[in-house]
């Protein structure tokens, strides 16, 4: 249905107030590559399909294999159980991503339905709006409110938002930086607002109905950075909130911290869960309560999380958040179809059932 968070620009502030707005039929024309663009923010929003699904995390189980619990892994092929801290984009030979420049990894926990009688399925993702043609995958966010006001990361940089343990609330409001959207029609039909913005149908924790169109997740993550370490022991300390707090996409604004001075363009990763074939209520716990949990064994849905391994060649990711570029329409970077992208694939090393009903999550749902 209609985006108004498709407006990259720091009006996104008010209209994600408005209870609508009528600017999808000026946006689409632009996602389907028809018209371009004057505003001076960039903000690309481009589909990268599955790379692999299993139990991996480099950035916090490295070298583990399996680790801790299962993820939805998308980008280059450079992805392992063990990444170096080093340039990836010289690692890896293809991308999932939409723009071939970029040979990043961005992962997320999967979720999984579970049914009355205790038995575990994992829940399929599809390909999101606008993203025709892709292996199912992650959307992917970078934003910049202007040209050289974004300094884009560095080789070697990583990062991790949220928190696999949580278990409540932040209480960060209407900036919240990880939330669910349970769609009330088909074809994402219901809300016309930003990601985390719908006093409605946009919560931190999982929906408590079923939701007709499925359930789309968004991860949000930190926009200042130390301008120093390319991580941290935690994955999380070089990088932090504007000195306000968080801030809700896509509005680059607010003042860094002197602790973290640098800019950095505003990532977030979009996921869409084909909960359709889950929404029976004679599924559901006897009492009502909502069925899905993470992977990692979260059944309220605060333990969201995303991980970012940066791998962007050159400096082509900087040229794009300094050129306005818009959506998927970039001149400075290299298109490729999904028929091509969707080749791109890692082997799968950690031997598990994927879609079969289970006895308990794979690995036990453990939330580390």
């Amino acid at each position: 249905m209609v985006w108004s968070y498709l407006l990259a620009n720091l009006a996104l502030a008010a209209l994600a107030a408005a209870q609508y707005y009528e600017g999808y039929e000026g946006d689409e024309p632009m996602l389907r590559g028809q018209r371009p663009r004057t505003n001076p923010s960039a903000m690309l929003r481009f589909g990268c399909s599955q790379v692999v699904i299993e139990r991996l995390d480099p950035l916090v189980d490295p070298g583990m294999a399996p680790s801790s619990h299962m993820h939805q892994v998308v980008g280059g092929d450079a992805f392992a159980a063990s990444m170096p801290a080093t340039d990836i984009s010289k690692l890896g030979s293809c991308t999932t991503c939409h723009f071939k420049e970029d040979i990043s990894n961005y992962w997320t926990a999967n979720l999984y339905f579970r049914a009355r009688n205790g038995s575990y399925k994992r829940v399929p993702q599809i390909a999101n709006q606008f993203n025709d043609g892709d292996n199912a995958g992650i959307t992917i966010y970078y934003t910049s409110p202007g040209p050289n006001l974004t300094t884009a990361f560095k080789p070697g940089f990583r990062m991790l938002t949220g928190d696999s343990t949580q278990r409540q609330s932040d209480n960060f409001g209407k900036k919240m930086q990880q939330c669910y959207r349970c769609f009330t029609a088909e074809n994402w039909g219901g809300s016309m607002y930003s990601p985390c913005m719908d006093p409605q149908f946009d919560t931190d924790y999982f929906p408590k109905q079923p939701c007709v169109g499925g359930i789309r997740s968004n991860i949000i993550f930190p926009l200042c950075w130390d301008g120093k370490n390319l991580d941290t022991p935690n994955h999380k300390d070089h990088v932090a909130h504007p000195v306000g707090g968080p801030t809700s996409f896509a509005v680059v604004s607010g003042e860094c911290p002197s602790s973290h001075p640098v800019k950095i363009p505003q990532v977030m990763l979009e996921v869409m869960w084909d909960t359709r074939g889950f929404n029976d209520p004679e599924d559901w716990p006897e009492d009502g309560s909502q069925p899905f949990y993470l992977s990692n064994g979260d059944h309220t849905g605060f333990g969201q999380h995303g991980d970012y391994v940066f791998g962007w060649e050159g400096a082509s990711l900087q040229r794009a958040m300094d050129s306005a570029c818009y959506l998927w329409n970039c001149s400075l970077l290299s298109p490729m179809p999904p028929k091509v992208k969707n080749l791109c694939q890692v082997p799968v090393t950690v031997k598990e059932e994927l879609d079969a009903w289970l006895d308990e999550l794979p690995g036990g749902g453990k939330g580390v």
